[in-house]
């Protein structure tokens, strides 16, 4: 990567750091990108290079967010030497959710935002960033196990994951997340082996 394009990372990098902060701390009704580009320390200009507006910055934060989580869960996932499948799998939801365990306000962030949608549109297409969809489909190539369809299978594990770890996380309801953990892989295993196909 040139200096150029070093550069041009950097300052999409500040926006998102910027933006994030004050969505966090204001919510997005009560930012601006006035608000957004003082914060990053960069011109009006600047910000629609990366972004048409303060909905794209925000919906490309989201995905941005949930790929570093990904990525995190994906290279502890590679230095664990697991080779079975549905271990793999739980060990990747039960990274994040240590991730969102030690980071609460990113849990609320992308709880709260992340759709099926955003997941597929920005986190699968958006080539700019780290490959989100190298990562999960790699996840599944690697294995001898075949699955009616995976792409539902992931939306299902996905949707599970989220929704159930973001209360015992955050309210210790109905269960804290550790004694939680127990259910909530054993459905992703059960989910998994249900969608598994089986060759005679």
């Amino acid at each position: 990567m040139g200096k150029a394009e070093e550069n041009k990372k950097k300052k999409k990098e500040t926006l998102l750091n910027s933006a994030f902060d004050l969505f966090v701390r204001q919510g997005l009704g009560q930012t601006t990108i006035s608000n957004i580009v003082e914060h990053a320390g960069v011109a009006k200009g600047t910000f629609y290079l990366y972004f048409k507006d303060k909905y794209d910055i925000h919906n490309k934060l989201i995905a941005h967010k949930a790929r570093q989580v990904f990525s995190l869960a994906e290279n502890a996932l590679r230095q664990s030497g697991i080779k079975d499948l549905e271990d793999k799998i739980i060990f990747i939801a039960d990274h994040i959710i240590g991730q969102f365990t030690e980071n609460k306000t990113l849990l609320k962030f992308i709880a709260k935002n992340l759709s099926w949608g955003i997941f597929k549109n920005e986190l699968i297409q958006d080539t700019t960033d780290i490959d989100i969809s190298n990562i999960f489909w790699t996840v599944f190539e690697e294995s001898d196990k075949k699955y009616k369809n995976p792409e539902l299978l992931a939306f299902m594990i996905i949707e599970l994951t989220g929704s159930t770890c973001y209360s015992p996380i955050l309210y210790n309801d109905p269960l804290p997340m550790e004694e939680l953990k127990p259910y909530l892989f054993d459905s992703i295993r059960q989910i998994m082996r249900s969608q598994e196909i089986k060759f005679i």
